[in-house]
């Protein structure tokens, strides 16, 4: 049982199992339950296979792009690592997280989400008197499908030019490519917050009262837009971020002392703020992260694993597919600086 990951036999077919990765497929066959206890406690079965072929991805001794291919077996695990590569660099600069309310894995390219209205007769729970019918709040299938995008890098490169590169250098290209695909799947969610999902759900847009100004009673009055939700995170763009620092109320010495400590700023209305250039210049979108966006995860990160095993790294795909359906129309509103 302790030797099992040492005898797997390991083939590209475990990339094409519907419905699982490569990951779960090894673990399927070598579950990580059955070392506990054991020197291996708190490795997945990848890492398992990596102690195996004693392939170091990082630290000292870190070994080069070409421990992979000394073996048949080994050179399965080069998909894998690449990918957890580019996951990692999706990881570290997502602010995906921060913007949706719930996640649906989704296997298609269309998909068709859910809606229902906030606010009004429909939410409001009134006295029922008895034999009255209760009031009821519809939950409706939205009309029109929301459609996926593939989106993602090509890694160009040749195995001669990086089958002596550390795996730690290597490892910074493929987490910049992870940081690209996430940039890209954030303009994706934050077009869906501004335009809506193509279901007539468009965000309201407020201005401000004067032009190229942004003062603290717009922001009290964006914020108040947001009954019967509340702006707890606050998109803006670069040109608006420099407009809010310098008002005086983020001059207050505690926001001050948050932001040397920790480096994230708090808005003074207690938002998530954060800083994107996906964003249109003199925009910032407030939203209610609780019910105004959905991520439709239609594939993890993907990579052409024929490619890879067989050495051919010259233009090989990494690609994500997915999409944003819009949960609550009133949950999410636009504030523009006026021209």
């Amino acid at each position: 049982m302790a030797n099992r990951y040492d005898t797997l036999k390991l083939e590209k077919g475990m990339y094409q199992e519907a419905g699982s990765t490569f990951t779960q497929v090894l673990e399927r066959l070598d579950p990580s339950e059955q070392y506990k206890g054991t020197s291996l406690e708190g490795l997945d079965a990848f890492q398992r296979q990596l102690k195996r072929f004693d392939i170091k991805v990082k630290g000292a001794g870190c070994d080069a792009v070409e421990k992979f291919f000394r073996t048949a077996d080994a050179a399965v695990l080069f998909p894998e690592y690449i990918a957890r590569s580019v996951r990692q660099g999706m990881d570290e600069s997502n602010l995906i997280p921060s913007i949706t309310a719930a996640t649906t894995n989704f296997d298609g390219m269309d998909y068709r989400s859910i809606a229902a209205q906030a606010g009004g007769e429909e939410k409001e729970l009134r006295a029922v008197d008895e034999g009255a019918a209760i009031p009821s709040t519809t939950i409706k299938v939205q009309t029109n499908l929301i459609k996926l995008h593939k989106r993602g890098r090509m890694l160009v490169a040749s195995y001669e030019s990086v089958r002596y590169r550390k795996l730690d250098l290597f490892s910074v290209t493929l987490r910049q490519i992870g940081a690209h695909i996430a940039q890209m799947l954030l303009a994706d969610g934050v077009d869906v917050l501004i335009n809506g999902d193509g279901n007539d759900n468009a965000a309201d847009v407020f201005t401000t009262a004067a032009s190229d100004t942004l003062t603290y009673d717009d922001l009290v009055d964006f914020w108040a837009k947001f009954e019967p939700y509340e702006m707890n995170t606050l998109l803006v763009s670069p040109d608006v971020m420099v407009k809010l620092l310098k008002l005086p109320e983020f001059q207050n010495p505690l926001t001050g002392l948050n932001f040397q400590g920790t480096g994230k700023l708090s808005t003074p209305l207690g938002a998530n703020l954060l800083r994107t250039s996906v964003l249109p210049e003199k925009t910032a979108v407030g939203l209610d992260k609780r019910y105004a966006l959905e991520l439709i995860q239609g594939s993890d990160v993907m990579v052409e694993y024929d490619k890879l095993i067989d050495r051919q790294l010259e233009r090989a795909a990494i690609t994500t597919i997915s999409g944003f359906a819009k949960i609550f129309q009133e949950a999410s509103h636009v504030l523009k600086v006026q021209a």
